[in-house]
């Protein structure tokens, strides 16, 4: 069988969560025994063109615009739609999977290989099928109600608001014969905001490829000076929506009960950006991650990598961290607006590092049966199938 993926982002250009888990499901599915293409885009011309990386054959279209014109572009863009065209054409799947398409390749690539292979997944990896960004609205915050009204959309997108934008995403996303969503918050935001008739398959993780040796660690902890340290660990990308500041706020409380208590942020700000053998070792020096995101974060691949390194998670009640992090059985589930639970927490793990590890072997046990990236594309393949 060949798949052909369509993904706005995807390694080695991007190291964002979305792109990763794309990039971890199309190597499971080839290492299944079949045939996988990925099309892509890049913001530099030079980087334009077809790659090989990690045995996936990729094809890079260059598209560069102002983010201006995202609401309209997102729908339609004639520089990269050509192209697609051309390489559903050229590579003939059987399948087209789409993933992340709302910024450059765009929702009428759906209609494209609707046109020219046997059928065409979409999966939702985060709202902005009907957001302009992060759902964070007081409504959400406050009552976990991911409605979203025009109004909201029209507050948050400002002048690059587009009235027939939502409406045309749902037109474009019916020439999809299946629909998935990365967690059931996803489901349930996407169905409440009139897209209808979606699945649940969770991202997955190989354990295997997380494990190191401890002279790492305690290479990487020299380096960095962390040796007497008690290390809260926060990944990803840092935004005011991510909840640094509310974890900011939290560790100087908790610094007031345990003074070697150390905030590492891996991000782009904190130790910088780390990625392959580096991030590993950055979750295992960890005494407990963090996950404090104030919007709905559909599923923070976060929680996959701090459990397949066996540590304790302290997560975000909004999204889809309560379906993997297990309130009091793998960690603890919090609302990171309310600093002062945030911060007792934490103090309850550093000063009970016996719960810690019992957490962290939960939580490694259960992303290694539950959330196997073996399981995700079982579940994938089986849909698959049912159009051959």
């Amino acid at each position: 069988m060949k798949i052909l993926f369509l993904s706005d982002d995807f390694p080695p250009q991007s190291f964002g969560g979305a792109g990763f888990s794309t990039f971890y499901l199309a190597r499971g599915i080839q290492k299944a025994g079949h045939q996988v293409f990925v099309v892509t885009t890049v913001r530099h011309k030079k980087e334009e063109g077809g790659i090989n990386y990690q045995g996936l054959k990729i094809f890079r279209i260059y598209s560069n615009y102002h983010p201006r014109w995202r609401a309209y572009l997102s729908l339609y863009n004639p520089w990269t739609l050509t192209r697609v065209r051309e390489l559903i054409k050229e590579t003939k799947p059987d399948i087209v999977h789409a993933h992340n398409i709302h910024y450059y390749l765009s929702y009428h690539s759906l209609k494209i290989a609707k046109e020219l292979s046997r059928a065409v997944f979409w999966t939702a990896r985060d709202t902005m099928s009907f957001t302009y960004g992060k759902l964070a609205t007081k409504k959400y915050l406050t009552q976990f109600n991911p409605r979203v009204s025009w109004w909201d959309n029209l507050k948050q997108a400002q002048k690059r608001y587009n009235p027939l934008r939502n409406f045309l995403i749902k037109k474009y996303l019916n020439y999809a014969d299946i629909k998935f969503a990365v967690s059931y918050a996803l489901k349930e935001a996407l169905e409440e905001n009139g897209i209808r008739n979606v699945e649940v398959n969770y991202s997955g993780i190989n354990v295997d490829d997380w494990q190191i040796t401890p002279a790492k660690i305690e290479e990487f902890k020299k380096i960095h000076n962390l040796q007497e340290k008690k290390i809260i660990f926060c990944g990803g990308r840092m935004n005011k929506l991510k909840g640094l500041k509310q974890l900011e706020k939290a560790v100087i409380k908790v610094k007031e009960k345990i003074a070697e208590a150390f905030l590492l942020i891996a991000g782009k700000e904190g130790i910088g950006w780390l990625e392959g053998e580096e991030l590993k070792t950055a979750y295992w020096s960890a005494d407990v991650v963090v996950v404090p995101s104030l919007y709905l974060d559909p599923f923070p691949r976060v929680n996959l990598e701090a459990m397949a390194c066996k540590k304790p998670v302290i997560g975000t009640c909004f999204g889809g961290t309560p379906e993997i992090v297990r309130d009091n059985v793998t960690g603890y589930i919090v609302n990171p607006l309310n600093i002062e639970l945030m911060a007792d927490k934490i103090i309850d793990l550093l000063k009970n590092p016996q719960k810690a590890k019992q957490f962290g072997e939960a939580g490694y046990n259960l992303v290694k049966t539950k959330f196997s990236i073996e399981k995700q594309v079982d579940k994938i393949l089986e849909q698959y199938y049912k159009f051959l």
